[in-house]
């Protein structure tokens, strides 16, 4: 009799985890847009601004019912890889390369200033992170084998480049993915943390150097994305951006802040550009081949949706959940 209820509890353990587990889903909200968005920013859950290629962005002030798009006027081919938004009139886009720029708004998005350009051949703005509406911090590729870091204490209004003597440095093919503004991420109230890519695929924390047994030897492999619980908990996603549907290495797990890694035993379900921590023991990440959800700190994912997205985020001040990618198309997470 007791073996029986065992079975029992165990059968109904599983049928509650799937109810669950089927009841995410992801619902396009926006598409058509002749734009690639990498950058995404949600505010709270009202506010949403996303930037992409050909100088676009875009911002919802209405949970993503309705959107207004610009076009940056003498931008018009620049890709705007990331945004950071303080609120429905501040926001910064950084435009990557050619030459590398960040530009401020403060009406909207009506009107766009360059807080910082710099004409560098080499040079290649990766991702921003902002601890705060006053503190923030762009990375960019290794120059001379240095990590471009420049850090700004007035909302992005004025940004300064970090002295190159102070720079981490990166090994020989080692750089970073343009690919969601999440490459790097707040650790603490002072502290940023971020991933590399390439021939080799790293995790810089303070003064360490980590090696990351993450997929990685070429070009387009390595680690695209990190997402925070605490000091302790990180998950990294990646993989190879050529090979959307292989899921060789291409999540790892840490839970002593870098120490040790391990490897889910469901493995998201193809190459991953972000990954996102929603609170608890939840989890999302979003490639070229779709959507997965992790319900138990990474262990396993769920494949919830075959969309594709290459930036997910989660309001910083609510629990909206809201995803962009090619072709202008936003989408919003429903639990």
């Amino acid at each position: 009799m007791q073996f029986k209820i065992k079975i029992n509890i165990i059968a109904i353990g599983g049928i509650l985890l799937s109810m669950v587990t089927i009841a995410q889903r992801v619902d396009v909200i926006e598409t058509g847009q002749k734009t690639s968005i990498r950058g995404l920013s949600v505010v709270d859950n009202r506010i949403i601004w996303v930037s992409g290629s050909n100088g676009m962005v875009g911002k919802s002030i209405d949970s993503g019912h309705t959107w207004k798009w610009v076009t940056v006027k003498g931008f018009e081919k620049t890709d705007f890889r990331d945004i950071e938004a303080f609120d429905e009139t501040s926001a910064v886009i950084m435009g990557v390369a050619s030459p590398a720029y960040i530009l401020r708004t403060a009406d909207g998005g009506n009107t766009w200033k360059v807080v910082y350009e710099n004409k560098l051949t080499e040079m290649f703005l990766d991702a921003m992170e902002f601890w705060n509406e006053n503190s923030g911090i762009v990375v960019g590729d290794p120059i001379n084998n240095k990590i471009f870091i420049a850090r700004t204490f007035d909302g992005g209004i004025h940004w300064r480049q970090i002295p190159t003597e102070n720079n981490p440095v990166a090994d020989s093919g080692e750089a970073m993915f343009a690919s969601s503004g999440t490459n790097i991420r707040k650790l603490n109230k002072q502290e940023a943390i971020f991933v590399t890519g390439g021939l080799k695929s790293h995790l810089f924390l303070r003064n360490n150097k980590i090696n990351l047994p993450i997929l990685q030897g070429t070009q387009s492999t390595g680690a695209n994305s990190i997402a925070v619980k605490n000091t302790n908990v990180m998950i990294v996603v990646g993989g190879d951006f050529n090979t959307k549907d292989s899921t060789t290495n291409n999540c790892v797990i840490t839970k002593d802040g870098g120490k040790t890694w391990i490897t889910p035993s469901i493995l998201p379900h193809g190459y991953r550009s972000c990954v996102e921590y929603l609170g608890k023991k939840n989890w999302i990440t979003c490639g070229l081949n779709g959507i997965d959800y992790s319900i138990d700190e990474g262990q396993t994912w769920q494949w919830i949706s075959k969309e594709s997205f290459h930036v997910c985020k989660k309001a910083k001040k609510g629990n909206t959940v809201f995803f962009a990618g090619i072709g202008g198309k936003i989408g919003r997470f429903q639990q």
